[in-house]
C-alpha cells in the first residue's frame, strides 16, 4: 500500500476490485475518450495485478493494471480527481511492486498526451508512434535492474 497525504493506493485483484475498476475505466476510457467497451475490457483483467487509488473519503478515483509480462496499462483517474498526484501515486506503487516481483522492465503504451508524465517517472520511448483506439500512442519502457 502507498499513501501520500490524502491518497491511498492499494494493490488488488480483478475479483476484489472489479466494480470500482469498471466504474473508473468506463468513465475515463469509454465515456470520456470514446474507446469501445470491448477494446478496453479485453478479457485480460483476471490475470493482471490491479491498483486502486482512494481519495480522502475512501472513494476509488484511479486505477491501473499490470500484466504478468510487465506490461502496464489501463491507467485511469477520474476527471474531477486529476492534477492531485494520483497517477504518480499509482505508478510509484506499481514500480515498487515490479521491483519486489523482480521484473526486469516495465512496458507501456502511452497516449502522446501522457508522454511527459511517464518520462518524468523515468520511462523512455522506443519504436514509432502508432494509433490505438483512434489516439496516437508511443511504446515506453522502464528498466528496473
Amino acid at each position: 500500500m502507498y499513501t501520500a497525504s490524502t491518497i491511498r493506493v492499494e494493490l488488488t485483484s480483478w475479483q476484489a476490485g472489479e466494480q470500482d475498476i469498471k466504474r473508473i475505466r468506463t468513465a475515463v476510457f469509454v465515456l470520456e475518450q470514446n474507446v469501445p467497451l470491448e477494446l478496453d475490457f479485453d478479457g485480460l483483467d483476471p490475470e493482471c495485478m490491479h491498483w486502486l487509488a482512494y481519495d480522502s473519503k475512501n472513494v476509488a478515483v484511479g486505477t491501473g493494471r499490470l500484466l504478468p509480462d510487465g506490461h502496464f496499462g489501463r491507467m485511469a483517474v477520474l476527471a474531477a480527481s486529476r492534477k492531485r498526484g494520483i497517477g504518480h501515486a499509482i505508478m510509484k506503487s506499481v514500480i515498487d511492486t515490479a521491483v519486489t516481483e523482480k521484473l526486469p522492465k516495465l512496458y507501456l503504451h502511452a497516449q502522446l498526451t501522457a508522454l511527459p508524465f511517464y518520462s518524468g517517472l523515468g520511462f523512455t520511448c522506443y519504436g514509432e508512434e502508432f494509433m490505438d483506439a483512434d489516439m496516437p500512442h508511443i511504446a515506453m519502457r522502464l528498466n528496473l535492474t
